[in-house]
């Protein structure tokens, strides 16, 4: 990654979309603006004109590098676009504008870079925080991911698949961004996957540094982060791995994402299924069941859709059931 040019071209363009409430935008920006190098740019894209998110952008006035693009609402993946649009630097980076920094991150993510130019994306890991504190595990913890390869090891396809790899990008080539097509519309709360997955199946460079250098704010009424919306988050990393099929005719890419389809189904079908016991409807958990156990026999569906057809009135008795299968 290359210094701000002559003519003024960051390095790296901050992708940071804002939509309701503007309360924590100053503390990204500041996280911004305290980096241990220059060679950045921060686009604000106050998506859903909000007065509060230009009254925070202008007491930065006196730095050109952090700019606001305004608009009418268009939706998150609406924001972040937007801001890809009026960008300027080599690389993207998309931050959530409640998000923060470490200081270091510009300067970690230039020296792997100005090492590695052939590199295309690069990942990085994230702690969460709250109150200002940190909150470990990080997020690559949190999903399970123990390989630690190195920024040396080009991620393949097949290895996101399986969920051993990180997605939280730091650093989109522009060039890519623009060929992959930005954010997708469709696929709400994982466009950052959706997008990975189809850089991946282009054939690009992908690596991960293992360091937290990125922060993403916890809700204090929701701290282990959950989705606002179950339904639409399944959904959406269904639709974001699908794609993957008409992108690619790769055998090894295809074989896992069959299993990994099939996983993620049978995971929605057995929430789905005790979401409707919580609401005493018995037909849908009965339903939700057997798709369960089409996606993968075992014995936690078989007995859920089981006990259900023989005592459609039975959910109490079927919570018990599953109580003794748990433990």
């Amino acid at each position: 990654m290359r210094a701000v040019d002559s003519a003024g071209r960051p390095a790296l363009s901050f992708l940071s979309p804002v939509h309701g409430s503007a309360a924590h935008l100053a503390d990204m920006i500041d996280s911004v603006v305290e980096q241990t190098v220059a060679d950045w740019e921060l686009v604000v894209v106050d998506n859903g004109m909000s007065d509060d998110a230009v009254r925070i952008v202008e007491k930065y006035a006196g730095d050109q590098r952090v700019r606001l693009v305004r608009q009418e609402f268009q939706g998150p993946a609406g924001g972040v676009n937007a801001a890809a649009a009026a960008a300027r630097g080599a690389y993207y980076a998309v931050l959530p504008g409640d998000g923060r920094l470490k200081p270091t991150f510009c300067e970690r993510i230039s020296k792997v870079l100005a090492g590695q130019p052939e590199i295309d994306v690069l990942c990085v890991d994230a702690l969460p925080f709250l109150d200002g504190e940190d909150q470990p595990p990080t997020f690559r913890q949190r999903c399970g991911i123990t390989d630690e390869p190195g920024v040396e090891h080009r991620v393949p396809l097949v290895e996101v698949l399986r969920g051993a790899a990180l997605y939280t990008t730091a650093a989109i080539r522009a060039t890519v961004w623009e060929k992959a097509g930005g954010w997708a519309a469709d696929t709400p709360l994982v466009e950052s996957l959706e997008m990975c997955l189809r850089m991946l199946a282009a054939g690009c460079d992908l690596r991960v540094l293992p360091e937290p250098l990125g922060g993403y704010r916890l809700d204090p009424d929701n701290p282990d982060h959950e989705p606002a919306d179950w339904d639409v988050y399944d959904d959406s990393v269904e639709r974001a791995f699908a794609r993957v099929g008409t992108l690619t005719d790769d055998p090894e890419v295809l074989a896992q994402l069959r299993t990994t389809l099939r996983n993620l189904r049978y995971e929605k079908a057995l929430r789905r299924s005790r979401e409707a016991m919580r609401r005493s409807d018995p037909r849908t958990a009965r339903k939700q069941a057997w798709t369960a156990f089409q996606q993968r026999p075992s014995v936690r569906p078989a007995v859920m859709w089981a006990v259900l057809r023989v005592a459609p009135s039975g959910v109490e008795m079927m919570k018990s059931v599953k109580a003794r299968i748990t433990a």
